[in-house]
């Protein structure tokens, strides 16, 4: 291809449809509309010894899901002509329509049932995995050194301005907010909540899970002819989850607990999918040796909007991953957008097709040269060998 061949483009039809689906998941505060704008409050009561079930109060939908449900009624998806660009797209559909149902039925009983079809139930294998490391790593004692939400801030848009050096053009933001509980991303912005406290020695690891994976490939997706790379293909979560995991093992940053909080999430998941009640399920992790503030928020977020079990994929997201890259798969094309493993055969195809374009902008953590020979090594490894040792 000269330097003055035009870059690639879908068919007319087909970047119609991927732009009405990128336009309405972009439209979607999945996240936040399912997240209690009061936990920080829920949480201090609860360590104070107040274990009445929580009842937790949540923002008005950003969207209304019987709006979201009309638009994905009216988008043709039968007029799409790449069969591969088409199978993407239809997956896409489907999960939004989930998406909406579940906004629909928040603090009902029927999100649950949605939720396990949205994210999948544990299985026991991975259930086993969770044991296992809860078994193997010890707990470590609570470092005292906390870096506040105002500080962390500070160094989210320093590492912002990195990525800005390398392309001045690239958007990216970082936002203090107070109806946030702890940091997360939604579309091109992290949020991080008022009352978060970061331990020092996990602020990079964070920044790289955060900034380096989800904002990075947000970015990269985005400038993408296939739209929904940068909104998120179907089923995205858990490979993105698993990739941000593995961006804190390539820093050299992944410690004894988070490892620990992974399976913490895994076995909570599970036990709610069972019928364990919110105080159940803290008190398991607290007789597992988690602090009890830091149990509060794993429960939370599983049981929040009427059980929700994403948080399981963020350990089956690094295991797969994990089994990928040792089997001799590479990460590459995982950066230039948000998609599910299962996915990666149809992403290739778009790639020898020539329908994507090259990054935009890698990971910070890309930068040093052993990070690739961590990940090789991570890959080799059981899981119980993959936290950095304690200071």
């Amino acid at each position: 291809m000269t330097a003055q061949s035009e870059a690639p483009r879908l068919a007319p039809a087909d970047a119609r449809v991927d732009d009405e689906l990128a336009q309405l998941s972009e439209t979607l505060r999945f996240l936040l509309d399912l997240t209690p704008v009061d936990a920080a409050e829920w949480r201090r009561r609860w360590v104070g010894g107040d274990h009445r079930e929580p009842r937790f109060t949540y923002r008005e939908p950003s969207t209304d899901p019987d709006v979201v449900l009309a638009t994905l009624d009216r988008i043709d998806l039968d007029s799409v002509t790449d069969p591969t660009v088409a199978a993407l797209l239809e997956h896409k559909h489907r999960e939004l329509r989930l998406q909406a149902e579940l906004l629909r039925a928040r603090n009902t009983p029927d999100f649950l049932p949605l939720a396990i079809e949205l994210f999948g139930p544990v299985t026991p294998e991975l259930r086993d995995i969770a044991r296992a490391v809860l078994d193997e790593v010890s707990a470590e004692p609570e470092p005292s050194d906390p870096v506040t939400a105002a500080e962390f801030h500070e160094l989210a848009q320093a590492e912002i301005e990195w990525y800005k050096q390398q392309d001045p053009d690239v958007v990216m933001h970082a936002e203090l907010r107070e109806d946030v509980n702890g940091v997360l991303v939604s579309g091109d912005s992290l949020l991080i909540g008022v009352d978060s406290a970061v331990q020092r020695r996990r602020v990079n690891a964070l920044l790289q899970h955060e900034i380096g994976t989800h904002l990075v490939t947000q970015v990269n997706g985005a400038d993408q002819p296939v739209r929904c790379l940068g909104a998120g293909l179907a089923g995205y979560d858990e490979t993105q989850e698993g990739l941000a995991v593995l961006a804190e093992i390539a820093c050299g940053e992944l410690t004894r607990t988070r490892l620990r909080q992974l399976a913490g999430r895994v076995l909570t998941v599970d036990a709610m999918i069972n019928g364990a009640s919110f105080a159940e399920c803290w008190q398991k992790l607290v007789s597992r040796g988690f602090k009890r503030g830091s149990a509060f928020t794993t429960v939370m977020r599983v049981f929040r909007s009427g059980g929700f079990p994403k948080d399981a994929c963020y350990l089956r997201g690094l295991v797969d991953l994990l089994v990928h890259v040792e089997q001799g798969g590479h990460l590459d094309l995982f950066y230039l957008g948000k998609f599910a493993l299962e996915d990666l055969p149809l992403v290739e195809k778009l790639d020898e097709s020539g329908l994507l374009t090259p990054a935009r902008i890698t990971p910070h953590y890309l930068a040093d040269t052993s990070a690739i020979d961590r990940l090789e090594r991570a890959a080799q490894s059981p899981l119980a060998a993959l936290v950095a040792d304690s200071p």
